[in-house]
């Protein structure tokens, strides 16, 4: 059985992660700092998130968690999965609430979604579908689902190939980011039926390093 660490660092409720994972077979510890995650032994990372990504960072930072996972992920290779605002620290650069650096794993920013349709509001709340833009593991079978969303930032300029879904709201967003081991999604799959269960099951079968 795969064996995956989630993170708790205090923004938002892993509970409905949790359950998800266990609904797809995967074996879960709760890991609530950096020391907790290198010592969880878990041969797959999520980190769920939601609210504002500078909260997210500090904590992550101030818990060293970002100093484990560049062990665990960045010189390791263990997948990687970074769910809402959990996706967003992935940025070189987000811009919510002022500048910050984000981890630097994905070649692009994040910033407030562009909405210019007077009919749309922001935070985006709610169902929407998304489309691959290449073949990916992590998409296996989802590809044109639709997925529960709650934000109002996103990946809006990414480099080269690291988006592999996107999504529409007032003007296309990225919704789904991979680079190596490393995914993110904007959505959230704990909160989206069985497409959402697909893609962690999905997650939970991708070769480890």
């Amino acid at each position: 059985m795969s064996k995956a660490a989630v993170i708790e660092y205090g923004i938002g409720n892993i509970g409905s992660v949790v359950q998800a994972c266990l609904r797809v077979g995967l074996e879960i510890v709760v890991a609530t700092d950096g020391q907790a995650l290198l010592e969880a032994d878990a041969d797959r990372i999520i980190l769920p998130g939601v609210g504002a990504v500078d909260a997210a960072l500090r904590l992550l930072r101030e818990r060293e968690i970002e100093a484990a996972l560049k062990t665990l992920v960045v010189e390791q290779g263990r997948p990687f999965l970074g769910i809402c605002v959990g996706m967003q620290v992935m940025a070189r650069r987000c811009t919510e609430f002022g500048a910050h650096d984000g981890f630097g794993w994905i070649a692009g920013d994040v910033d407030r979604l562009a909405v210019n349709d007077a009919d749309l509001r922001l935070p985006h709340v709610g169902w929407n579908s998304i489309e691959a833009t290449r073949p990916d593991p992590l998409l296996e079978g989802i590809d044109g689902e639709y997925f529960y969303f709650v934000h109002s930032c996103g990946f809006r300029s990414i480099e080269g190939r690291d988006a592999i879904a996107n999504s529409e709201y007032g003007g296309p967003f990225a919704v789904a980011v991979r680079s190596g081991n490393c995914w993110g999604v904007q959505f959230h799959p704990e909160k989206s039926s069985a497409a959402g269960e697909r893609l962690l099951a999905n997650f939970k079968d991708i070769d480890g390093a």
